[in-house]
């Protein structure tokens, strides 16, 4: 049996509270409205609703939920190897060579990083609307880039 690598180290995560915050509160609002009209209404209303409706329902629901997890779990980890950066539908790692830059200017919505391709990437967990949490975390982030060669 082989034995498993050892995790890499992290040396910096960051994730927003805003984002959490907001997107908690929508996911209990949410179960909480449709929860209650669902068993405020009188049996024979909900008798109407055929199996697949209400599966079609609970699918709709769980999709809005998911959505709203992932919204809340965006974040930012920097490695001894690479960057990992989780936005709301995908998950991406960028080895350090591959960063060009990281770039948070006054009115944009969100850290931009510039990989050695010419790509951009919207880094979501670092907002404009975390205010000067956000700035330091760019700095942060920046900082650690470059101690691990990045551009």
């Amino acid at each position: 049996m082989t034995p498993k690598a050892p995790a890499p180290k992290v040396l910096w995560t960051f994730h927003p509270w805003a984002i959490a915050v907001m997107a908690g509160v929508m996911g209990l609002s949410i179960v909480a409205v449709f929860g209650v009209i669902w068993f405020r209404l009188s049996p024979e209303s909900r008798d109407t609703f055929s199996l697949f409706q209400q599966l079609t329902l609970l699918a709709f629901f769980g999709t809005v939920l998911y959505l709203l997890y992932r919204m809340a779990t965006v974040r930012v980890t920097a490695y001894e190897d690479s960057l990992r950066v989780r936005n709301v539908f995908r998950t991406y790692r960028y080895p350090w060579k591959d960063v060009k830059a990281l770039r948070f200017r006054a009115g944009d919505p969100w850290l931009q990083l510039f990989d050695t391709e010419g790509n951009r990437l919207g880094i979501l967990a670092v907002q404009a609307s975390e205010g000067a949490r956000a700035g330091r975390a760019a700095k942060e982030l920046a900082a650690v880039a470059r101690s691990h060669g990045a551009g």
